[in-house]
């Protein structure tokens, strides 16, 4: 990478802003403002006109800040120089030249690498057939020599070491020596042994127990991941998270068990159990928060582009959420990590037939007591990869 491509770049940003600019009217004209909805429209734009999609991270790394310090992977320059009205990256370089700037292509050899390989290889010697078999032939009559004066020698020597053995006046000491030696040897296991069932005698000793949980409603697994909080005695709360469909293990030697389990779309439940004699496995129904489930489907639900379906999913959220409702959007990223909407912009978010909103999750959601939607926290995950 070279000081140019950096300049290429920012070229390149430009032109996607300008091909963006044809056909739509963001909040802002320069891109390095975009962020929420602006963001979002973009990235369908992208995947319609390039075939392809960059990740909100990427966004944010790269069009965020300017100029930027680093060069974003090959496939992604690509994808924007597409999107810009070229074939490659490339051509959009090759179309784009600074004064006195020659342009490579990295994957061929130039003229004088492939000069000096033909030299390398033309001035290495070349040895006849009859001197590699006569090298080989001295090779092989070393060998030969070597191994029968080794053989000659562990002869001598075995047969001094037969001798010695037979007159050593102190065998019977190092017998005592060996027998010794063997002693503390099977103690040192049997300490062994020892300290390893203390340290895992918790494990040896405990009892694992299984946990499904069901809608009560429906007779389903639950939609939403769990919250189990795990309360002992004289001790911080123990979190666990499990994901829909999932059951919770928990093994403990303990005689009792307290749990607490919150979700974004079912009623809070605390259970205690005398596990003395309780089951292995158990289900335990979670009630769902009806009015919370409206509000989390109708914001995913997809509309098809119908204008009543559209019109019918608006007049749904209006009347699900409070007028005064407190909501935030979280991000994956360190640049931007999270942005509050009101009840209009979040209504307009979800409203919007992007292919985005299938990956809407709900973090938390609550509501008053008139059953008026007060708080949402949400996050629109991303299906690409980290780079």
């Amino acid at each position: 990478m070279t000081d140019l491509d950096l300049l290429h770049f920012e070229q390149l940003k430009k032109d996607v802003q300008a091909q963006y600019l044809k056909e739509y009217t963001p909040s802002y004209d320069e891109i390095s403002k975009w962020k929420g909805i602006d963001i979002i429209y973009f990235q369908e734009d992208l995947r319609k006109k390039a075939k392809g999609n960059i990740s909100e991270k990427s966004f944010y790394t790269y069009f965020k800040n300017s100029p930027v310090t680093k060069l974003p992977r090959i496939d992604m320059l690509n994808l924007l120089s597409i999107y810009a009205g070229y074939d490659s990256w490339y051509e959009f370089k090759k179309q784009h030249l600074f004064a006195d700037e020659l342009l490579q292509n990295d994957e061929e050899l130039s003229e004088e690498e492939l000069q000096e390989i033909q030299k390398t290889v033309s001035s290495a010697p070349i040895l006849p057939d009859n001197d590699i078999l006569l090298k080989k032939q001295e090779i092989n009559t070393q060998e030969n020599t070597d191994l029968q004066k080794s053989i000659t020698e562990n002869q001598s020597i075995n047969q001094n070491k037969e001798k010695s053995v037979t007159t050593n006046p102190g065998q019977v000491k190092s017998k005592k020596n060996f027998i010794k030696k063997n002693v503390w040897v099977i103690v040192t296991s049997v300490l062994v042994v020892l300290t390893g069932l203390l340290g895992f005698k918790d494990a040896l000793f405990s009892k694992t127990y299984k946990y499904c949980f069901t809608d009560a409603d429906r007779g389903v697994g639950v939609v939403n991941t769990l919250e189990i909080k795990v309360i002992k005695e004289n001790e911080s709360p123990i979190l666990y998270k499990i994901k829909p469909g999932e059951c919770f293990y928990y093994s403990t030697k303990d005689k009792n068990l307290k749990m607490q389990i919150s979700s974004p779309f079912y009623e809070y439940l605390e259970i205690n159990r005398s596990l003395e004699n309780a089951p292995d496995e158990e289900i335990i129904e979670l009630k769902p928060d009806d009015y919370k489930m409206a509000a989390y489907y109708f914001s995913i639900k997809d509309a098809n582009g119908d204008p009543e379906e559209l019109k019918r999913k608006r007049n749904q959220l209006e009347s699900l959420i409070s007028s005064n409702a407190v909501i935030y959007q979280i991000y994956d990223n360190n640049i931007y990590g999270i942005e509050r909407l009101d009840k209009q912009k979040y209504i307009t978010l979800v409203t919007t037939p992007t292919t985005s909103l299938k990956n809407l999750s709900v973090i938390e959601m609550k509501k008053d007591n008139n059953g008026k939607i007060i708080s949402i926290k949400f996050k629109i995950a991303t299906d690409e990869k980290n780079k």
